[in-house]
């Protein structure tokens, strides 16, 4: 996967010029020793990120980057794999532009934004990316030494979910049976389209004739290719529907009420 920043993160004091110091430059210039230290570290104002196959969608990063000798440039990026050096994703590919912000009355804390343009129809090349990416965050100081922290927090990454609901007979007679059925499905990264979600906890709701609240009935478990069926009896007009809440790779989902007529 290769994901282009849609703006580069860049933190300049006032005294030097507007170009970014790569976080890709030579080993020689970083040491294990340095004081850089990064906090509040937040991904997408801390909510998961749900793609769709054709989402396109801008992610942030924010933080704060401290040295006791001033920070001098800053960056961050969003990584997926076993290690840095044998990434399976990385967000982006090339050093970040931005902006990183100090106080003139306080030179040794920078705060810091990243966007980052995400194409997951161009980009996302294999469902396995879904789940937990972790932020490198790098920072160059006063005195030319780099530091970069693997995990300096963390995101969700998750596929797309959709859940639809059908109820029938409509309409029906009080006390008679009512069949609901649907299907839980969630973006297929690999070929563009919408697979079945099978095994999974979805929960029916009903909703009575002018209320606003959704009271639980059940649960059902989605089968082969994500079919869903149960039944439940009439009481009274309302609205049907099914709620998946999400698992760590894959985002919610909540259908549109079908509305059955009670006779």
């Amino acid at each position: 996967m290769r994901i282009r920043p849609a703006v580069a993160v860049t933190f300049l004091t006032a005294t030097l010029s507007a170009s970014l110091l790569p976080a890709t430059a030579q080993a020689a210039n970083r040491t294990a020793t340095d004081d850089t230290t990064f906090s509040n570290v937040v991904v997408n104002g801390g909510k998961d990120i749900v793609l769709a196959p054709t989402t396109r969608k801008t992610v942030t990063i924010t933080w704060t980057a401290h040295d006791p000798e001033g920070v001098v440039a800053s960056w961050a990026y969003l990584w997926h794999g076993p290690n840095t050096d044998d990434a399976d994703g990385l967000l982006p590919q090339y050093p970040p532009t931005g902006t990183c912000a100090v106080s003139p009355a306080d030179p040794t804390t920078a705060q810091c934004k990243v966007s980052i343009a995400v194409d997951a129809a161009r980009d996302l090349d294999h469902n396995a990316l879904a789940g937990t990416w972790k932020v490198l965050a790098g920072a160059q100081d006063a005195t030319d030494e780099w530091t970069e922290i693997d995990a300096a927090g963390t995101a969700n990454l998750k596929r797309y979910a959709k859940v639809t609901v059908n109820a029938a007979p409509e309409p029906v007679k009080k006390g008679r049976t009512i069949t609901v059925t649907g299907k839980l499905t969630r973006a297929n990264w690999e070929t563009g389209t919408y697979t079945g979600y099978q095994g999974r906890a979805v929960q029916l709701q009903f909703r009575k004739k002018g209320s606003s609240v959704y009271t639980a009935l059940k649960t059902v478990t989605s089968g082969a290719g994500g079919a869903l069926k149960t039944t439940t009896k009439a009481k009274g007009d309302g609205y049907f529907r099914f709620v998946f809440t999400g698992t760590a790779t894959t985002g919610p989902s909540t259908a549109t009420g079908d509305f059955v007529d009670v006779r």
